[in-house]
């Protein structure tokens, strides 16, 4: 009987951890906002959410010139601001993604590099806060050009539903 017991709570523990995330900080204490790699267990749906681009900051602005995207930080926010209210849609929150891949174009201010400041100034308002503290493995790359001219940003994510 004891040991129906103690094996009847050893699977029950086990389904219990079966759900869980597990999310791997970066090595030597970085502070840095991602992970190193998220381990997604058995039982979780992945949900593949396309690329986000920003809308038009400035809509009445001459078409695609940096007045009608703005800056780097600003498409940055709209892309997050868009992906939000998806994943909304979807049942889903910035805490469910695991793996995230930032499309940037360079720009003239940083002398054809890209502005990974201005991204990670709109980043950390989502990612690593209080609020929302799970960290997404995450790439960042320079692209020639996006979809439409004068876009700097583009985003997309994977996330985890859990099976519960």
């Amino acid at each position: 009987m004891q040991i129906s017991i103690v094996l009847a709570s050893m699977v029950f523990a086990g389904t219990a951890l079966a759900g869980e995330l597990t999310r791997y900080p970066l090595p030597n204490n970085s502070t840095f906002p991602i992970a190193q790699a998220v381990e997604i267990p058995a039982g979780t749906t992945l949900v593949y959410h396309s690329g986000t681009t920003p809308q038009p900051a400035n809509p009445d602005a001459e078409r695609y010139s940096v007045e009608f995207w703005g800056d780097t930080e600003t498409q940055t926010k709209s892309v997050f601001n868009r992906m939000h209210a998806s994943l909304q849609n979807l049942g889903l929150g910035f805490g469910d993604v695991v793996k995230m891949t930032v499309f940037l174009v360079g720009t003239p201010e940083q002398e054809g590099r890209l502005d990974f400041q201005g991204f990670m100034n709109a980043y950390t308002l989502h990612f690593g806060t209080e609020a929302q503290p799970n960290l997404p493995a995450r790439s960042a790359v320079q692209v020639a050009g996006l979809a439409a001219p004068g876009m700097l940003v583009e985003i997309e994510v994977v996330l985890a539903r859990s099976a519960e």
